[in-house]
């Protein structure tokens, strides 16, 4: 698989690749596509207990994790599938203003799905995301 590109980023990342034997994305040609990112402080791996920060936190490794793979961040992603465990209006109100705030200017393709528990302890909320990288000529 040499024509595949696998990214993780230092600290949480590169922690949880050797742990757990998986990368943070992977870039397919013009493509990156993402492992669930969780809202944990990619330098310490704290996950706050506050589920707005939690949910805020997890976009913005989004961010961080398009960036480090070669992306242009949120601009560039069209897909997305968000795991929550608790689906109610706090949750439903910061996922939006989140999505409003990274994605001003486009609205990608969204699930939204509620389970029971996510893989590490204490998450609440973990985002899948595929962003198409725009080649320049």
């Amino acid at each position: 698989m040499a024509h595949l590109q696998y990214h993780c980023y230092k600290g949480f990342g590169e922690e949880k690749r050797d742990e757990l034997w998986y990368s943070q994305a992977v870039r397919v040609g013009d493509t990156i596509e993402l492992a669930g990112q969780g809202g944990w402080d990619p330098e310490t791996s704290v996950i706050p207990t506050d589920l707005d920060e939690e949910i805020e936190r997890a976009f913005a490794n989004v961010e961080h994790c398009l960036k480090d793979a070669g992306g242009a961040g949120w601009s560039e992603v069209y897909k997305l599938r968000i795991y929550l465990t608790e689906i109610n209006e706090q949750s439903f109100v910061a996922t939006v203003r989140n999505l409003k705030k990274w994605s001003p200017n486009h609205r990608p393709v969204l699930t939204c799905i509620g389970v029971s528990t996510l893989g590490l302890p204490g998450m609440r909320v973990e985002i899948e995301a595929k962003a198409h990288i725009e080649t320049k000529t």
